[in-house]
């Protein structure tokens, strides 16, 4: 019988007590790693801590616009665990929709400390201690085909996910001579929690996913994106870093207004 791809290592996830974190900490833990679930939906994070088990996971309180949360976060799990392997910086917010014309800036702000200032933050604190340590770790980030295409998604939360994009590829030019990799996956629209609580959202929602869908005759789902984490944690992606995986059934490279194949 092979190891379990993730034989062994640490991991922590943010934003892991629902969505694709949850998703993706149940994978992980079925392959071997053990996780700390990094959020600050208590409820629900110890709910997902009870269901994988307290000896294959652990909650931890973690407000990812706050960098001492952060650095505590990633010094506890250290310290307690002896090692940190992997960090999939997933916490993310949608945001407020509507015309950049009447755009609240208040509200750019606090996208952008979720979505791309807590990335950078996990990135730093959990480097430090994977170089301090010569730890050749993998460090992935939730993006979004947002990160490449406007109109996807409202203003400021396109504006951060483009934001988060250059930041893998900064940081991975960087730590690419310590052995570490940092990679982003960027999902087509899925209908999870944050989704269901966008202005205007409602449950015609995965009707209109299908509508968009380029690839017909499957739903991305929260696991599908656990899957690509799983691939970009394990070696089997050892020689892959500062690559955005695109997940989106080539909706952002099809012209939708003409084809010569309608």
């Amino acid at each position: 019988m092979s190891k379990p791809r993730l034989d062994g290592k640490v991991a922590i996830i943010t934003g892991a007590a629902s969505g694709i974190g949850e998703a993706t900490a149940r994978l992980f833990a079925e392959n071997g790693a053990f996780i700390i679930i990094a959020d600050v939906q208590d409820d629900l994070g110890h709910q997902v801590m009870a269901s994988i088990g307290p000896d294959k996971s652990y909650y931890k309180h973690c407000d990812v616009t706050d960098e001492n949360q952060v650095q505590e976060t990633v010094g506890h799990t250290f310290k307690k665990y002896g090692r940190l392997d992997i960090v999939f910086s997933n916490a993310g917010v949608l945001g407020t929709t509507g015309s950049i014309l009447e755009m609240d800036m208040g509200d750019v702000d606090r996208t952008m400390a979720v979505n791309m200032r807590g990335a950078a933050a996990f990135i730093k604190h959990a480097a430090r201690v994977m170089v301090a340590n010569q730890i050749r770790g993998s460090i992935i980030c939730t993006a979004s085909i947002a990160a490449t295409m406007g109109g996807t998604g409202p203003h400021a939360y396109t504006i951060s996910k483009h934001a988060l994009l250059g930041l893998v590829r900064s940081a991975s030019s960087e730590l690419g001579k310590h052995g570490i990799r940092v990679n982003c996956i960027s999902p087509f629209a899925i209908p999870t929690r944050m989704s269901f609580q966008a202005d205007g959202w409602d449950q015609k929602s995965e009707a209109m996913i299908r509508a968009m869908s380029n690839l017909q005759g499957i739903l991305l789902e929260a696991g599908h994106v656990a899957e690509a984490a799983l691939f970009l944690a394990s070696d089997e992606s050892c020689f892959i870093s500062g690559h955005n995986l695109v997940l989106d059934g080539a909706f952002s490279v099809v012209n939708h207004d003409f084809s010569v194949f309608k």
